[in-house]
């Protein structure tokens, strides 16, 4: 407590007598209150995994939407421009290991994007063939470059030990396939490691797990703010030993903690208590605090409507939020991870595959494909084969027609 902090000074200085008299003017008054500089979490995973995802409810709310929307996205593999329904790729995304589900593993490494700006996923091969998938912590990889200043391993390190995961095998066509694959954000600062969004949130994240901090802080404290105790006139002198200590027991067991909210403070002697930390109303302390959130779901791309942040009016409504959300955060997620999962992993395979997002079966989406639809089966100068690749669909296999 401020207060406590403040008698305590004037106990260090009680041993003075009495008589002695202080040369400032405003010496009887004693201020509880002090400014210092802002400190800030620091640019770590693991301050800002603790900081974030576990302290605040936006940053946590705001990745696992994210993470989980993306993770939900079935993706489509395809040979040149056949697509395949069967394939050992599909089989090992589905089931990558014993301990998890495709859906899992995807969301895990997706988390790690959006808290560290990196994410490692190491294959384990049989017979030069990728048989499991495993996402590795962030905080415990170390990239580790070449002669040409480029990664060529990986050291991973925990509980004191150090495992170097190196170049790997080689494929069915016999192009290298590495034993793990950074994916990562951009850094316009380092060529090895991404840069991660809630480290852009982080300076609104401080603010927002400091505006709950205060709230915490300022139940505890009977709900008031701290001030300044002053006491007599100009000619006033300093509180004798037992004087403070009998206004420092009152204080503290009649004043201080929520269960003594709103009693009135009663002071003899000449002492008197003024206010003077600033109020929540005269701080804006709440729309502060909401700017803060805005700020933070800005830096995942997810609109604030959707995480409940009163004041977003950029959206005239739910549905309109969500779709701009899966188009604007979710889906280019989805095609990087596919595009690198295919680049990676293709070559064990032998195949110019490609890994695509299955939009159509995004039900957030099916207001605009019902529209593309109808716009396309209206569009009479079009063959069917046409419209069919106007929405993504191969020939028309069935009986022939008049191409209408």
């Amino acid at each position: 407590m401020a207060l406590k902090a403040f008698l305590d000074r004037v106990w260090r200085g009680a041993g003075r007598t009495v008589h002695d008299r202080k040369a400032s003017r405003t010496g009887p008054l004693l201020a509880v209150q002090g400014q210092s500089r802002p400190v800030w979490s620091p640019r770590d995973y693991a301050a800002l995994a603790r900081e974030g995802y576990a302290k605040n409810p936006v940053v946590y709310r705001a990745v696992r939407l994210v993470a989980e929307a993306a993770a939900s996205v079935p993706l489509n593999l395809f040979e040149d421009d056949l697509e395949l329904v069967e394939h050992p790729l599909l089989e090992l995304l589905n089931r990558p290991n014993a301990q998890e589900t495709g859906a899992d593993l995807l969301e895990a490494i997706y988390g790690h994007l959006l808290v560290s700006g990196n994410a490692f996923i190491e294959q384990v091969p049989v017979d030069d063939a990728p048989r499991e998938l495993h996402a590795l912590r962030p905080d415990r990889v170390k990239v580790v470059p070449g002669d040409n200043g480029w990664p060529e391993a990986f050291d991973y390190t925990v509980g004191g030990r150090t495992v170097r995961l190196g170049p790997g095998g080689t494929g069915a066509g016999g192009e290298a396939v590495p034993l793990v694959r950074h994916i990562k954000l951009f850094h316009p600062l380092s060529d090895h490691y991404g840069f991660a969004p809630v480290e852009a949130a982080q300076m609104s994240l401080d603010i927002h797990n400091a505006a709950a901090c205060w709230n915490k802080s300022l139940l505890d404290n009977a709900a008031r703010p701290s001030g300044a105790l002053i006491y007599g006139s100009g000619d006033a002198m300093n509180l004798s030993a037992d004087q403070f200590d009998r206004l420092k027991e009152e204080l503290e067991a009649g004043y201080q903690g929520a269960r003594n909210a709103g009693r009135p403070l009663l002071l003899e002697g000449g002492l008197d208590w003024k206010p003077m930390g600033l109020t929540p109303k005269d701080m804006d302390f709440i729309e502060a605090k909401n700017q803060a959130a805005r700020e933070i779901a800005l830096a995942f791309g997810v609109p604030p409507m959707l995480l409940a942040i009163p004041g977003d009016t950029t959206y005239s409504n739910y549905q309109e939020a969500n779709r701009a959300f899966w188009r604007g955060a979710v889906l280019p997620l989805v095609k990087r991870m596919a595009a690198n999962l295919a680049a990676w992993l293709g070559p064990a395979y032998g195949g110019p595959i490609r890994l695509q997002p299955d939009i159509d079966a995004i039900e957030a989406l099916s207001a605009e494909r019902e529209a593309l639809w109808r716009r396309v089966d209206a569009a009479t100068f079009l063959t069917r084969d046409e419209k069919r690749d106007a929405v993504g669909y191969g020939p028309y296999a069935g009986e022939p027609s008049d191409g209408r």
